[in-house]
C-alpha cells in the first residue's frame, strides 16, 4: 500500500475485484476506503468486535475475493496469539484443500470505542494482534497486502508506509448503501442482514421475568419425563408425544399472521407457545432419536415454521438449562444451512458448540458448513430414513388389516397358525427399535466430502454412538446413568441410577455421565473459561 490518503490507485499490486453471482456484477475496488466499505457485503452482515481474513486470488494480475474467515477479538490480550494462529492456518490451509491457496490477504478489525476511549485508541491498542496476524500469515507465505482497523464509522490503516499517511482521527466510512459496490450488490440481490449480535438476539436465553416461569416448567416436566424418557418401555411414548406437540405447535404457526421485523416476530412466536409445552419440548429433544426425527422438517413449507420453532425453544433454553440448548439450536442451525441461509446456520452451530462443545451432531455440521459443502446429503440421509419409517408403518397397518380381514371373514387357519400370525403383529408393532443416529451420520457424510477423516472419537462420541435411542442430554452421554435436571428442593434425590446393562457407546476413562450443579441441576460446560459464551468467539469460514 502507499498513501491511504489518496482516492485511486492505492494498491501496489493491483486493483481487487468482487464478483457478485456473475460477471455482470464484477466490482473493482481501488481505495482502502472502498475496500473497507466491502466488508458487510463479503460476509453478509457487519461484523463487531471481529477479526476477518478475507484471501485474495491472483487472476490475471488482479486480485479476486477468495475465502473469508472471522473469529471474535479475544477479550483478553494473552489469547491474541492463539487467535490470529488459528485464524490464520484455518483459512489458508482450508483454501489448499479446496485448490487454491491464496496469493496475499487482507485483515480487518472491526471493535467500537469503549467508554472513555476514541476510535485511536481502539486502533494503537489493536495493533498487536494486527501484527500477530500478519505475522501468522507471512510464516505459511501468504503476505497481508492491508490490514484496517474499522471503529466509530471510520477507518485506519496498519500498512501506511510512513507516519503521516493516515489521519490521525482516521478516514471516514461512507454512509450505508451509497458505494458502487452497495449498489452492485442491491442489484446482484446480496443483503447485508445486520450486525452478528442481532442475529445472535434471536437465539439466546430469556434475560426476562418470564425466564423464571419457565425455569419452573422446565424443573416440574422433568419430574415426570425424565424417568419415562430412562424407560426403555416409555421413550418410544415419550418421542410421539414430542413431536406431536411440535408438529401442533409448528401449525399454530404457520397460521398466524405475518409479523414484519425479527424482534417483533420472535416476540409474537414466543407468544404463541407456552411455558409446559416449550419445557415439554426442551426435554424431549434431549433423546437424539427425537431430535433426528424432527430435523426431517428442513425443506418445503415445513422448513419456516421448524426453524421459528428451534429459534423460540432455544430462547426458553435458561438458567442452568444453557446446556439443553444444544439441541434446537443445532436444529435451528441445520434448518438454515438447509434452507440456504449459511448465516444464520455458523452462527447457530456455533452457539451451539458453545453450549455443549462434545455435540457431536453440531461439531460436524458446523466444519461441514464452513468448509462450504453441501447439505444435500444429510438431506437425502433424512428422507430416506423419513420414507423406511414410513414404509414400515405401511407394512404395520397392512399386517393388522390382513389379520383383522381375515377373522372378519371366517377364513379357517391350521391349527396354531392364529397364533403365530398374532406373535408376528405384536412383534411388528412393539419391537421396533428406534434407528440409529442419522444426523451425525448424515453429517459425517458431508464432513468426509471435505477430505477431514472422522476418528474413532467422532464415531464414538456425543451423539454418534452405535446404540440407539440413548438420550444425549437427559443423561448425559452414552449409558443413561443419573436423572439430570434441576429440581425444588426436597422433591426427589439429586441423582437416580439406573441398574440395566448400557447399551451407548463406550464411554472416555474417567468421564463421569454427568455433571450437577450444587442444586442438584445440570452445570453448564464451559462456565467461566474461555469461549464459554455462546457463539462469541466461534470462528467460522467461508469459501
Amino acid at each position: 500500500m502507499t498513501n491511504h490518503s489518496e482516492t485511486s490507485g492505492p494498491f501496489e499490486n493491483g486493483d481487487i475485484a468482487y464478483d457478485g453471482s456473475d460477471a455482470v456484477h464484477q466490482v473493482t475496488l481501488r481505495t482502502p476506503a472502498e475496500l473497507a466499505d466491502a466488508l458487510p457485503y463479503l460476509l453478509g452482515y457487519r461484523p463487531e468486535d471481529s477479526v476477518v481474513l478475507v484471501a485474495l486470488n491472483d487472476r490475471g494480475g488482479r486480485g479476486r475475493f477468495g475465502g473469508r474467515a472471522r473469529v471474535g477479538i479475544p477479550a483478553s490480550s494473552d489469547d491474541w496469539p492463539f487467535a490470529a494462529r488459528q485464524l490464520a492456518h484455518g483459512l489458508i490451509t482450508g483454501s489448499e484443500r479446496r485448490g487454491a491457496k491464496p496469493g496475499q490477504m487482507v485483515a480487518f478489525l472491526c471493535q467500537e470505542p469503549a467508554a472513555g476511549e476514541s476510535g485511536r485508541d481502539v486502533v494503537r491498542r489493536l495493533e498487536p494482534l494486527a501484527q500477530k496476524l500478519r505475522t501468522e500469515c507471512g510464516h505459511l507465505d501468504v503476505p497481508v497486502i492491508e490490514a484496517l482497523c474499522i471503529s466509530g464509522g471510520r477507518f485506519w490503516s496498519y500498512c501506511c508506509p510512513t507516519d503521516g499517511c493516515c489521519p490521525d482521527d482516521g478516514l471516514p466510512m461512507g454512509l450505508p448503501g451509497t458505494s458502487v459496490l452497495a449498489a452492485a450488490a442491491a442489484y446482484a440481490g446480496v443483503q447485508v442482514r445486520g450486525s452478528l449480535r442481532e442475529l445472535r438476539a434471536r437465539l439466546l436465553p430469556w434475560e426476562t421475568a418470564a425466564a423464571l416461569e419457565q425455569e419452573i416448567a422446565l424443573d416440574t416436566a422433568g419430574l415426570s419425563l425424565v424417568p419415562r424418557i430412562l424407560d426403555e418401555a416409555e421413550r418410544v411414548a415419550v418421542a410421539e408425544e414430542t413431536l406431536r406437540l411440535a408438529e401442533r405447535v409448528m401449525t399454530r404457526f404457520a397460521e398466524a399472521p405475518f409479523v414484519p421485523g425479527a424482534a417483533r416476530a420472535d416476540l409474537h412466536d414466543d407468544q404463541l407457545i407456552d411455558h409446559e409445552e416449550a419445557a415439554s419440548l426442551i426435554l424431549g429433544l434431549q433423546d437424539r432419536t427425537t431430535r433426528d426425527r424432527a430435523a426431517e422438517w428442513m425443506e418445503g413449507d415445513e422448513a419456516g415454521p421448524a426453524l421459528r420453532l428451534w429459534r423460540s425453544l432455544a430462547r426458553r433454553c435458561v438458567g442452568p438449562y444453557g446446556e439443553h440448548a444444544a439441541a434446537p439450536l443445532t436444529l435451528a442451525g441445520w434448518v438454515a444451512w438447509s434452507a440456504g441461509d449459511q448465516l444464520e446456520a455458523r452462527e447457530a452451530l456455533a452457539m451451539a458448540l458453545g453450549a455443549d462443545p462434545d455435540y457431536l451432531f453440531a461439531r460436524l455440521l458446523h466444519q461441514a458448513c464452513n468448509e462450504g459443502l453441501d447439505p444435500e446429503s444429510v438431506r437425502r440421509c433424512l428422507r430416506a430414513e423419513r420414507r423406511g419409517r414410513a414404509g414400515s408403518t405401511a407394512a404395520d397397518a397392512g399386517a393388522v388389516a390382513e389379520v383383522a380381514g381375515a377373522a372378519a371373514a371366517g377364513v379357517e387357519a391350521h391349527q396354531g397358525e392364529p397364533a403365530a400370525r398374532a406373535d408376528t403383529v405384536t412383534a411388528i408393532t412393539t419391537v421396533t427399535a428406534p434407528p440409529g443416529d442419522t444426523m451425525a451420520a448424515g453429517a459425517a457424510v458431508a464432513t468426509a466430502v471435505s477430505g477431514d477423516a472422522v476418528g474413532p472419537q467422532g464415531a464414538s462420541g456425543t451423539g454418534g454412538g452405535a446404540a440407539s435411542g440413548v438420550p444425549d442430554r437427559v443423561s448425559g452421554r452414552g449409558c443413561p446413568t443419573r436423572v439430570e435436571g434441576p429440581v425444588p428442593a426436597g422433591s426427589r434425590p439429586a441423582t437416580s441410577r439406573t441398574d440395566r446393562a448400557c447399551p451407548g457407546p463406550a464411554r472416555s476413562p474417567g468421564r463421569p455421565g454427568t455433571r450437577t450443579s450444587g442444586r442438584g441441576g445440570p452445570r453448564r460446560r464451559g462456565a467461566g473459561r474461555p469461549g464459554a459464551d455462546r457463539g462469541s468467539g466461534a470462528s467460522e469460514k467461508r469459501p
